[in-house]
């Protein structure tokens, strides 16, 4: 049985925990566990944005770092307007249940490329202006936590956040 080399690098190992369990601050999973729907769309009194808004945003920039860390001729989208969805509320619950599932899908394909055999994290892309695959990782748990402490302060907010 053959192993793979880099699913035993410590610091692959590092960015999957980094990225999977959050240590510093609480995952998405625990985050908008037993959210009430209703309160995704709500925008509280001096915030620009709703849950709902943040989770879509968390979203599309983490498919697009990890389109654009797999394939050299991914189109980001436009920034801001394409980040942020104008919309405050998602649709319906199944939209909503599809972003939380798909940010759980990015992250998990993100990881399988820290995991491929033979991974080199820290050459840059032949793409780009630097950027490599450390680099990205990193970019995502900023990211994400950044707007991961966002979330938890709207459900402060809202009056529904239990730790």
């Amino acid at each position: 049985m053959r192993t793979n080399p880099s699913s035993h690098n410590p610091v692959v190992q590092q960015l999957i925990s980094l990225l999977t369990e959050g240590q510093a601050h609480a995952t998405i999973e625990h985050i908008l566990k037993d959210l009430p729907f209703e309160h995704a769309g709500i925008v509280p009194d001096g915030l620009p944005y709703s849950i709902w808004q943040l989770v879509e945003h968390i979203r599309i920039a983490q498919w697009d770092i990890l389109e654009f860390s797999r394939d050299a001729k991914h189109q980001s989208p436009k920034w801001p307007d394409e980040y942020w969805p104008a919309e405050t509320a998602p649709t319906d619950e199944q939209t909503w249940h599809y972003a939380i599932a798909m940010i759980k899908r990015d992250r998990d394909t993100f990881i399988s490329l820290l995991t491929e055999p033979n991974v080199d994290l820290y050459t840059p892309f032949e793409h780009g202006s630097g950027q490599n695959l450390f680099r990205e990782a990193l970019l995502i748990a900023d990211h994400n936590s950044y707007h991961l402490g966002q979330l938890v302060i709207l459900r402060r907010l809202l009056q529904d956040w239990q730790q």
